[in-house]
């Protein structure tokens, strides 16, 4: 079943189970995918669907570090559910090993000389995790190896 299906299936049972939080999040999540396909005047693909949903949890990440510096652990709790909702739409997240074997297949294929082809190792490694990595993780794992 398509994400955008699958949102509005969880959206009407959790209406139907006066879940508030849970409702707010998926409301969240269906107007995040129907800006994007009105953006694009299109319906989204299941890669587009995993990119708006990996936005939407790396926004949660970044929101639940700067609450928790700022002291403030209600709104990171918060934003912990949300997250956590939104993960179940997205693949399952690799750990560091399955991120190295991908990074090992494109070193392979893209073969960096330097720094300089960061960029490179990072868009094919993304377009390869398609959601099923951080970011951030993958970045750093990336500059561990570069010569």
């Amino acid at each position: 079943m398509a994400i955008g299906k699958q949102v509005e299936a969880d959206l009407k049972a959790s209406l139907k189970a006066r879940d508030q939080a849970k409702t707010s999040c998926l409301r969240l999540i269906r107007a995040a995918l129907n800006n994007q396909a009105k953006e694009l005047r299109r319906e989204l693909s299941p890669e587009e669907e995993i990119q708006v949903l990996s936005g939407l949890a790396k926004q949660r990440r970044d929101s639940i570090e700067q609450f928790e510096k700022g002291g403030r652990q209600d709104l990171a709790d918060k934003e912990k559910a949300e997250l956590a909702l939104i993960e179940t739409f997205l693949p399952a997240q690799l750990d560091e090993a399955g991120i190295k074997a991908v990074l090992d297949e494109v070193f392979d294929q893209v073969q960096p000389q330097g720094p300089k082809d960061m960029g490179q190792v990072m868009k094919a490694a993304m377009a390869r995790l398609q959601g099923q990595a951080d970011g951030k993780l993958v970045n750093q794992l990336v500059r561990q190896r570069l010569p």
